[in-house]
């Protein structure tokens, strides 16, 4: 076994001692590992593998994820810098301000402010996030802004949404006591070091494990589509909603992947004649948007006993279909 990267980890106990933990990569006949070998009073404890397997990718998602969760834990690499580390942004005020909203948000008021930007989203048929992020409503519910000028001094929180939220979700925060005042330059001396540091690995932490699920979704769905799968299943799979599933395919799709075969089973019910009239809308309207298309296809009724979703998923398919010929010709 060929070792590729070693680093030793150091973490301080109460007691003046010094606990020692080591991170391996290793590489044998194309297969590669990720092992932490922690001690405790001079004795080795059993190895930790993170990862096993042949993707460098995944290896390294593996190992930023358990680097960072080790460093939440109080570890300190001897070499230093494996996440990207930039210590001059150590007393960045936004930065204290999301890991104070974070630790003391105020459970009530921010699941109202949750449902305040569900039914906003779904009014206004847009991502919730777009709105505000977790991010923010924590923030808002912790701090407790009772004034315009007040919220005005959320991170991210502009006059656009001002604008557009800013009242409303005055409403709601005026009905909760403020515990501590604004302006806020209190809370640089309420947040130590140490809590920064381990509430900015927590989020590096969380980063590398959507990257990691995104990344075994994304062989999961190549891996279904090489098998036969057919939508329905690679979703049941997944345990995602179809709407969801499509958004990665169409992702991998500009990822240049081929998705022929899932296509091509996927449109093998729906007769040729109305994949023809798709293709010549697409042609005449544009692939951005599939709403015109579905409507000089269909109608502005759409198709009598035909599920929407499903219209819409079959529109989508023929379109990646449609925007990958247009790729081979312009080559």
């Amino acid at each position: 076994m060929n070792f590729v990267f070693l680093n030793t980890f150091e973490r301080q106990l109460g007691d003046s001692r010094v606990r020692c933990a080591y991170l391996s990569i290793c590489e044998r006949e194309g297969i590669w590992s990720v092992q932490w070998t922690e001690e405790e009073d001079m004795q080795q404890k059993p190895v930790e593998t993170w990862y096993e397997g042949p993707s460098w990718e995944e290896m390294l998602m593996a190992f930023r994820h358990g680097v960072a969760g080790r460093m939440v834990q109080g570890y300190t690499p001897v070499i230093d810098g494996m996440l990207d580390e930039r210590r001059a942004y150590a007393g960045n005020k936004v930065s204290l301000l999301q890991c104070y909203g974070e630790m003391h948000a105020d459970k009530e008021l921010f699941d109202e402010l949750r449902e305040w930007r569900r039914a906003k989203a779904a009014a206004g048929k847009k991502s919730a996030y777009l709105i505000a992020n977790n991010r923010m409503l924590w923030m808002i519910s912790a701090f407790v802004p009772h004034t315009a000028e007040e919220l005005m001094q959320i991170p991210g929180w502009g006059e656009a949404k001002q604008s557009a939220y800013g009242a409303e979700v005055l409403k709601l925060t005026v009905k909760y006591e403020q515990r501590k005042p604004f302006p806020l330059d209190w809370v640089a001396d309420e947040i130590d070091a140490d809590t920064l540091s381990a509430w900015r690995y927590r989020q590096k932490q969380s980063k590398f494990k959507q990257q990691m699920d995104r990344h075994q979704e994304k062989r999961l769905i190549l891996e279904g589509i090489r098998e036969g799968s057919t939508l329905d299943e690679l979703a049941a799979k997944l345990d995602i909603p179809r709407r969801e599933l499509m958004e990665r395919i169409e992702q991998l799709e500009r990822e240049g992947y081929d998705l022929e075969p899932l296509v091509a089973r996927e449109l093998a019910g729906m007769p040729e004649e109305e994949q023809r009239q798709v293709w010549e809308a697409l042609g005449s309207i544009g692939d951005r948007y599939l709403k015109p298309v579905l409507h000089r296809v269909y109608g502005e009724e759409g198709a009598a006993g035909k599920p929407l979703d499903i219209m819409y998923d079959r529109l989508r398919l023929i379109r990646i279909r449609f925007r990958r010929e247009g790729k081979e010709e312009a080559i």
